[in-house]
């Protein structure tokens, strides 16, 4: 019986969630794993004063990530899925855990113009369901910020830019890739790609 790990990749503001949750739909047996989620979990639980109190808790984060991720791999889950904009930093550590316990890669990346990611990103930040961890450079549970467009860490386009280019997160590539423009996303086609993917996960078992 094969098993799986779907990386979800791109830059930030691809629609990553988007397509996790109509992968559900056809797939409802699938672990999901973000390291975003771990994110939110130590910002609620431990919380931080500073960027650079930031910046450490996120690699604990790191450590709780790779920990789940391995536990799911022991137990031999059939199906695991992760999305974030995976770059150079997480590859070696991805690839080991899947050829140790002998899981087959799929990435799927996701691509588009910059200047139309740029545009959804700062929407993106500034809606109330964004949790406040990731716009802040201060930050502990029930911190509350009602105009969002006031956050201290909103990231800049030339900062967005850069992050995109220098980690290459339109570069990422483990295992078989599949990769969609979403620059516009009227006319990306992912239920071919899950038709495609379900039936060959089944035909596998």
């Amino acid at each position: 019986m094969k098993k799986y790990l779907i990386l979800i990749a791109g830059s930030p503001a691809t629609g990553k969630t988007y397509l996790i949750n109509e992968m559900k739909k056809s797939l409802p047996e699938m672990f999901v794993i973000t390291p975003d989620e771990g994110k939110e979990i130590f910002a609620d639980s431990v919380g931080f004063d500073n960027l650079a109190e930031k910046a450490q808790l996120e690699k604990h984060v790191w450590d709780f990530y790779y920990n789940v991720l391995t536990l799911y791999m022991n137990a031999g889950k059939r199906i695991i899925l992760s999305e974030y904009p995976f770059s150079g930093k997480q590859i070696n550590k991805l690839q080991a855990l899947s050829e140790k316990y002998h899981y087959e890669v799929i990435t799927v990346r996701l691509i588009a113009d910059f200047d139309i990611l740029w545009q959804r990103r700062k929407l993106r930040d500034v809606e109330n369901d964004r949790h406040l961890s990731h716009i802040m450079s201060h930050y502990h549970f029930g911190d509350q910020l009602d105009n969002r467009h006031e956050a201290d860490s909103l990231i800049t386009e030339e900062s967005f830019r850069k992050i995109i280019e220098d980690r290459g997160y339109h570069q990422f590539q483990l295992g078989e890739l599949t990769e969609f423009d979403v620059s516009d996303y009227q006319k990306v086609d992912y239920q071919s790609f899950i038709k495609k993917l379900k039936q060959r996960i089944m035909t596998n078992q």
